[in-house]
């Protein structure tokens, strides 16, 4: 978890000015990881008090562009925030609930993977979700989005 202090610092380093909903929106963050931008505009509001909708997405958008958040998008799931960045790390997705959790590299610098062919590109990343059941959902006999043959 960071501090007030620190957030100040890591936004001034990026060039970004320091304001109360770019703030909120860090605090909601360490609070809150991975979490989606309603969950992020809620935690906001209940920080400050009335804020748009519209600046805490242009909140999320300035601090992902400037490297301070990074934005996931597990596909069939609205987009997630989380403040871990500049790691090699992947995630495990729910395919019933959609709980998401951090799954650091098991194979050394980034990319952990090296694609067949990158025609050219200079790889630096590769991004990996792990899917299957978190321990509730597996634990529950008939889940919902197993039973209707949906992923959420």
């Amino acid at each position: 978890m960071t501090t007030a202090r620190t957030d100040d610092a890591m936004l001034r380093e990026r060039g970004l000015r320091v304001t109360g909903t770019r703030l909120a929106v860090l605090r909601a963050l360490d609070e809150h990881q991975h979490a989606t931008a309603d969950d992020v505009v809620q935690a906001v509001r209940a920080d400050l008090g009335s804020v748009s909708v519209q600046a805490v997405y242009d909140c999320l958008h300035a601090l992902t562009s400037a490297g301070l958040l990074r934005r996931m998008e597990p596909a069939g799931h609205a987009a997630r925030y989380e403040r871990r960045t500049g790691d090699n790390h992947h995630h495990v997705v729910c395919r019933s609930c959609g709980a998401v959790a951090d799954v650091d590299c098991t194979v050394g610098h980034a990319p952990c993977l090296t694609p067949s062919a990158s025609h050219g590109f200079a790889v630096d990343l590769a991004e990996v979700t792990f899917w299957g059941l978190c321990p509730a959902c597996a634990a529950d006999p008939v889940p919902a989005a197993r039973t209707s043959g949906t992923t959420l």
